[in-house]
């Protein structure tokens, strides 16, 4: 869409204005109690509803009652994460298992787990010519926009679209489970043809294979990939699709539910969301700067060469002069990250696999010296330990996933957090969310 350079005038002189009449003040915060961010300065966040979906457990009581951080912990429906990943059988991939957990509240039995598998197999389709008329109509790098328009649109193909009823909120949100992976892989697929001239193919997805093969197979030319490839990729697949039901993405969902509206449209939300840098685009930032490392320190095994350029770069002095050392700390975890507990030994097995042990290492120190850095250099509140993300956009670079993906596939696994938490709301809540905010608003009459 062409700029009105009258109207982008118009927005520049008046900028001023907003800035000077919407900043509040953290004095104003304080005086009434009121948390930025629903958070406390300890990252502990302001209690908005229950869930029986997961939970996040950073601090536990001692003996004297006093709460103290301990390494963290992911639970799904009951189960600890790193035990439901550890269970896996030789072979056996876990995103489906995971999903249909999430969804239903207990895990399948073998025949549940089938069945459920083969129809989320058989829904990975897309209405008659939607790639074509949809997806391949103006494409965009981001393809995070790319597939929110794609669910917005596939409301129109719906008949039932506004039927509130569990059973077909349960329909829908199956079917976009299926679908996400298409809707990503496609997207990247035409932007990369008609903006980056690149070959063109749609490959169509395998309904026996899993949500991680079929990625893999979708996305590359020739539809090959290993078994430790699509191995990797369902672990992180399962480590990415709940957390806690507090994030901000499903706390859109829920919202949105709340107000009474279809299921394309809570889910869209959440996508816009997720998008956002704040969120999910935390793995981008760690790749960038590790670049960005790589690039200026002479040698990746000198200790001291390494630390000190992550001591300018707490400073503020290089890479995007922020302060910031990405994929280390979290809002919640405090000792440790349990999904970059777990993840970390397929990453170890897959960069031996793809011959990346130097960049491994480089991954290990850095992890060993950024949390003593920020430890040393600023004031905080709880500990700072690495978190999933820091990892995640290796693994996919190894993958060869191009980094215009790394967030919709983040998408493709929180889509079964977001319908899970859809579902609770419509059954278990049922009355519309409506926030109380305190007008600290100036009286001019």
């Amino acid at each position: 869409m062409a700029e009105r350079k009258y109207l982008s005038d118009y927005a520049a002189e008046k900028k001023n204005l907003c800035v000077e009449n919407d900043t509040i003040s953290d004095n104003l915060f304080q005086e009434y109690g009121v948390n930025r961010g629903l958070r406390d300065v300890n990252g502990k966040g302001v209690l908005t509803g229950l869930t029986k979906i997961s939970k996040i457990v950073s601090f536990r009581e001692d003996e004297s009652g006093k709460t103290v951080p301990c390494d963290g912990e992911l639970w799904y429906r009951g189960y600890n994460v790193k035990t439901l990943i550890g269970s896996s059988k030789e072979g056996e991939f876990g995103f489906e298992k995971a999903a249909y957990l999430l969804l239903f509240g207990q895990l399948p039995t073998e025949s549940e787990q089938k069945k459920f598998t083969k129809i989320l197999g058989e829904s990975r389709t897309l209405p008659t010519n939607f790639t074509r008329d949809v997806i391949m109509k103006a494409p965009s790098r981001d393809i995070m926009n790319s597939m929110t328009r794609s669910i917005l649109t596939l409301a129109a193909y719906d008949d039932r679209t506004s039927d509130g009823s569990i059973e077909n909120n349960i329909r829908q949100c199956m079917q976009l489970i299926a679908n996400f992976p298409m809707l990503a892989v496609y997207g990247y697929h035409a932007y990369n043809h008609y903006e980056n001239d690149s070959s063109m193919y749609i490959h169509r997805p395998d309904p026996t294979l899993s949500t991680a093969e079929n990625f893999l197979r979708m996305l590359r030319p020739d539809n090959k990939y290993t078994k430790l490839e699509a191995q990797v990729l369902d672990v992180a697949l399962m480590l990415h699709m709940e957390h806690g039901g507090g994030n901000n993405s499903t706390f859109t969902t829920r919202v949105v539910t709340s107000a009474g509206t279809d299921t394309y449209s809570a889910i869209a939300a959440a996508m816009s969301s997720l998008k956002g840098p704040k969120h999910g685009g935390a793995n981008i930032k760690v790749m960038e700067m590790m670049n960005d490392i790589r690039t200026h320190v002479k040698d990746w095994e000198d200790r001291d060469e390494v630390r000190a350029y992550l001591s300018k770069m707490l400073a503020g002095e290089v890479f995007d002069h922020k302060g910031l050392i990405y994929g280390m700390g979290h809002a919640v975890y405090s000792l440790s990250d349990p999904r970059e507990r777990v993840f970390k030994g397929y990453v170890e097995h897959l960069a031996v696999a793809k011959e990346r042990q130097k960049d491994m290492a480089l991954y290990n120190m850095i992890e060993e010296l950024a949390p003593e850095l920020i430890g040393e250099k600023r004031h905080i509140f709880k500990g700072v330990s690495p978190n999933v993300d820091f990892y995640s956009g290796f693994v996919y670079e190894m993958l060869d996933i191009p980094m215009e993906l790394y967030t919709p596939l983040f998408a493709i696994a929180r889509i079964v957090g977001w319908s899970a938490h859809r579902l609770e709301e419509l059954v278990g809540m049922n009355k519309i969310i409506r926030p109380a905010y305190k007008s600290v608003m100036e009286e001019k009459e």
